[in-house]
């Protein structure tokens, strides 16, 4: 069994909790478990079942992946493992500009250095926005659990290794459905999946540098996938930090939260607000979705 070993150092006021916490979701443990000081997690690496074990020292991250047969490279799992991290995110130049405005500054100054936990593939992220389409985190969660026993990759270790777009693509919609997969989100992840699969959507070669545009234009041709699918995906899957997620009900809710307002803002005046935030809309939406996760300020 091929080990690798990397050791990626992390900037200083990096926020260890923020990662395992995107990790935790799923209390079942069959895919992820975190414990105090890192996670380990299924993957398919390569097509073939992995474990990433991920430890966080002083001032770095430590990872080591397992794969069941096959090889791998070492800078291949620091590109994943700094992905992973939002390592690649400004959030600098974001905190320089906002720190001192008057509703954003008090959310920067409670959690600085928060970054967004992006999923292991592009592919993870849009499979979780489809299925997290208009019902809670913890439905989510269920349906995410029942679509990875249905594929049943497992490591060697007895990880659930989250499916790639081929294995995915082989079930059937009737297969979906019985787990609890509507009608719509069925026939969107069988046409991700079919698209992926084939190279009509290559997910993974986006992530060269393909404007953010684009794969919004090539994904929202896919039937189901809808603007708010795309800017949460681009935003997992990509690190994109300028999709404005208006239509998102937690970042309402917190921003009425934010705002003094007795109710949540309607689509039309979140996606105002969001607007001045430009580049870096999606960042701010992540400082909203931490703010109603705190339960305030």
């Amino acid at each position: 069994m091929p080990v690798i070993d990397c050791d990626i150092a992390l900037p200083s006021g990096f926020r260890p909790q923020d990662i395992l916490a995107f990790h935790r979701r799923d209390g079942e443990r069959l895919a992820e478990q975190v414990d105090g000081d890192g996670l380990r997690k299924g993957l398919l690496w390569q097509g073939l079942p992995a474990c990433l074990d991920l430890r966080f020292r002083p001032g770095r991250a430590v990872l080591r992946l397992d794969v069941d047969g096959g090889a791998a490279e070492a800078r291949a799992l620091e590109d994943i493992g700094r992905r992973m991290l939002g390592l690649n995110q400004p959030v600098e130049a974001f905190e320089d500009r906002y720190r001192g405005h008057p509703q954003l500054g008090g959310l920067i100054a409670a959690r600085a250095g928060l970054r967004v936990p992006q999923t292991a593939t592009p592919f993870e992220a849009l499979a979780w926005a489809i299925t997290g389409q208009q019902i809670s985190v913890a439905a989510a969660v269920t349906l995410r659990r029942r679509m990875l026993l249905l594929c049943d990759c497992r490591h060697s270790s007895g990880l659930l290794c989250h499916p790639d777009a081929a294995r995915l693509a082989a079930l059937a919609a009737d297969q979906l459905g019985e787990a609890g997969f509507s009608r719509a989100k069925s026939r969107a992840l069988l046409a991700l999946s079919q698209g992926v699969a084939d190279g009509t959507l290559p997910l993974d070669g986006w992530m060269d540098g393909a404007p953010a545009d684009v794969i919004a234009e090539r994904l929202l041709a896919v039937p189901g996938i809808g603007p708010w699918t795309v800017s949460y995906a681009l935003l997992r899957g990509y690190g994109w930090l300028d999709g404005s997620l208006h239509g998102d009900v937690a970042v309402r809710k917190a921003l009425g939260m934010l705002l003094g307002m007795a109710d949540k803002p309607d689509q039309q005046r979140t996606q105002e607000w969001l607007r001045d935030f430009a580049p870096w809309r999606a960042l701010v939406a992540a400082h909203l979705w931490a703010l109603l996760q705190a339960g305030g300020f």
